[in-house]
Order: C-alpha cells, then structure tokens, then sequence
C-alpha cells in the first residue's frame, strides 16, 4: 500500500556519479578518497541522512570498481551505459529509475561535492510541497546543488537534459516557479573537477589510489558490460525513449 501523501511525501535521492574525471586524467570522482572513504559514500549517506528515501545512485565510469570497493547496502545502483554522452544521460538513468518507486519528488546531488551534506539535502527536501515543487540550494543567491524535481516535472526535464547540461535549460526555462532554499551557512559548493581542486578533499586524496588501477582504460569497458552482482542494482539503458532520468542543473550546476 503506497502510504505517501503531499504531508509525508516520498522524496527519493539521486546520486549522480558516472563521470570519469577527465580533468583529473581519468580518474572516476566517485571513487576519489574524502575522510578515508569512496566520495560516493559520502554523497550517499547525506542524502539517506537528510530525509531521501530511496537513494538511487547513478554509475558510468569504473562501475565495477565502485561496487567493488564502496560500502553502499540497501542503496540502488543505477548503470548508465552512456555516461560519457554526458551528465544529461545520467539523469535520465536516475529519474526513469524511480519509476514504480512511489516517490513524489527526486532530490539530486553531484558525487562530487564532499561540503554539501545531510543538513543542506534536509532543507532543500523539507521545501516540498506538491509532484509540481521546483526547489534548490541557494548559496549567496545562486541556484546550486541539491536540486528537488517533483515527479510531474520529471518527463519534461528529462526530455531537454542533453550533454553535459543536466537539467540547466530546464532549469533556467523555469526560473520562476524555483524555490531558492539558503544553505550558504551550513553547506559548500566546492565540486572537484581538477588536479588542483584534490587539496579540498580530507585525507590525501592526491596519493590515494594506491594501486593506480584507474590508469588502465579497460574498466571503460568494463563498466558498461559489468553485470549487476546486488540485489538492490539495475542495469537502465539511457535510451532517448525511456521514461524520465537524468540529471541536475548547475549554474554551477551542470557538468558530466
């Protein structure tokens, strides 16, 4: 029986964590090492924390290498066979992947950004208010990450998120109808695109990987014919003609 009602809405949560890092010389973030562990994790674990219910989260690049070396029970793994076409395809991987869920609105976060946490995603959920609420993070007026799509927005966003622009034109198309949510006191932005940008993560990350097995290309393969080894994973083709599923805006909001 589907309990969920606009006063106890269901609002699941959606990593998006396919990309490569190609500016990082091919190092996929989801694994980079923040506080001893897989970004992923942490990107998981704050939207589990903040209220999401269930958290998708959407892999590409080095898939099985995150299976096998992130800590992610009783969360859903999303494969993205077309990760490299861009963030646009992850996020429609992630929203077709709510279908059946129940859940009345996505909230969607970058793996990449280790200083937005629990407190930030438990903000943005709480400005839900029906399947039609458009809401984000505000940092100084901005609109930036986690981002809130209510499901009857889900089929539109998903039908203009192309490339590496995620959900922005959607985005910037409604601009009105946004609820800006201030998280500039308890959240940052930071996103880790660049060799330079390893000093913001705790713990090293620019001597992590000890093994250096990410400079061996062939996990790119790997990642798109690996098959499901959990019982909460599902393999999404991202083709143009599935239902809903991608991802996020970003005005300092939309990267692959």
């Amino acid at each position: 029986m589907d309990r969920t009602t606009d006063d106890n809405p269901l609002v699941a949560g959606i990593v998006l964590a396919a990309g490569g890092g190609r500016r990082l010389g091919g190092r996929p973030k989801a694994l980079l090492t923040h506080r001893g562990r897989p970004l992923v994790e942490h990107a998981a674990r704050a939207l589990r924390e903040g209220g999401c219910a269930p958290v998708h989260i959407v892999l590409g690049a080095a898939a099985e290498a995150v299976r096998a070396r992130a800590r992610l029970p009783g969360y859903v793994l999303v494969d993205n066979p077309d990760w490299e076409q861009g963030m646009g395809s992850s996020l429609r991987a992630g929203l077709g992947s709510l279908a059946g869920t129940g859940a009345r609105a996505a909230l969607v976060a970058l793996v990449d950004q280790p200083g937005i946490g629990a407190e930030a995603v438990a903000r943005v959920v709480a400005a839900y208010r029906s399947p039609s609420t458009l809401a984000a993070a505000g940092y100084g007026g901005e609109r930036g990450h986690p981002v809130l799509f209510g499901a009857d927005r889900w089929a539109d966003i998903a039908a203009s998120a192309v490339g590496d622009r995620g959900a922005r034109a959607y985005l910037r198309a409604h601009q009105s109808a946004i609820t800006l949510v201030d998280c500039s006191d308890i959240a940052r932005t930071d996103d880790i695109d660049t060799p330079e940008d390893l000093m913001l993560l705790e713990g090293g990350e620019a001597t992590s990987w000890e093994d250096t097995s990410w400079e061996d290309t062939s996990w790119e393969a790997t990642s798109r014919n690996d098959t499901s080894r959990n019982d909460t994973s599902s393999r999404h083709d991202a083709s143009p003609h599935d239902t809903p599923r991608d991802g996020t805006p970003r005005d300092n909001t939309s990267r692959g």
